[in-house]
């Protein structure tokens, strides 16, 4: 598997101390190849949102290694002095609701991470419409966040998490608002945007419509992982 992706071993963290302290992650292990889509399954309170709020470098470990396309991000200590940039620039983040600015239309939406990384105006609105063109939302390029359906707001912010190409996207429960035949075409959409731009996704998820389609689970309890084969039924 490449190394060129994720890369977790032995991840710990614990909250608090003494007698009083809590370990919600024990000794996680995963790797998530370039252009692959991981599932990430468990039942609430095994660590999951601890699990990506570590990898997301939103929560600091307490111990372990975590590598993102072979760049140690954190080996006991972060290895990186800027993890805003880290996250701006490296990780793409989709959740259960689109958190897409009201008061943007859905081409700016896109368009601002580029700029804050630095892109021009023009750059960053010519990557926009790349994007949405990309998940046939191109023709509600100029509309207002609260014109747009359901499944219309989460493919806008599917092209948000991949407007600076990061090799990484942790999605947190992407399809739980979502029918069954718009949570499959989310899905979808993962898979095509991790094979077109060679992304290594994680999807956190207890929507049973949806996990049938990984060909990679990891099955997260206690604190640990433990990884099986997927259906990888067909989209």
């Amino acid at each position: 598997m490449s190394e060129l992706g994720i890369r977790i071993e032995g991840l710990r963290k614990r909250y608090g101390a003494g007698d009083t302290a809590v370990d919600a992650l024990k000794d996680v292990n995963m790797i998530v190849a370039p252009g692959e889509v991981v599932g990430l399954i468990g039942p609430s309170g095994s660590g999951k949102s601890t699990l990506l709020k570590c990898l997301g470098a939103v929560t600091e470990p307490s111990g372990g290694r975590m590598t993102l396309r072979g760049q140690p991000i954190y080996d006991d200590g972060w290895k990186l002095a800027d993890l805003r940039a880290l996250r701006r620039d490296s990780i793409g983040f989709v959740f259960q609701a689109p958190y897409l600015i009201p008061f943007l239309d859905v081409t700016d939406n896109v368009a601002l991470l580029p700029m804050l990384a630095g892109r021009s105006n023009g750059e960053a609105r010519a990557r926009a419409r790349e994007l949405l063109n990309a998940l046939d939302v191109g023709h509600r390029a100029k509309a207002q966040p609260s014109e747009l359906s359901g499944g219309e707001q989460q493919r806008v912010s599917i092209a948000r998490a991949l407007a600076n190409r990061p090799p990484v996207i942790l999605a947190d429960e992407p399809t739980a608002p979502l029918d069954s035949e718009r949570a499959l075409a989310v899905v979808r959409i993962l898979n095509q945007m991790a094979t077109q731009y060679h992304t290594a996704i994680i999807v956190v998820t207890h929507d049973e419509k949806i996990i049938p389609t990984f060909k990679r689970i990891y099955h997260i309890r206690d604190g640990r992982t433990y990884e099986e084969a997927g259906q990888g039924q067909s989209l």
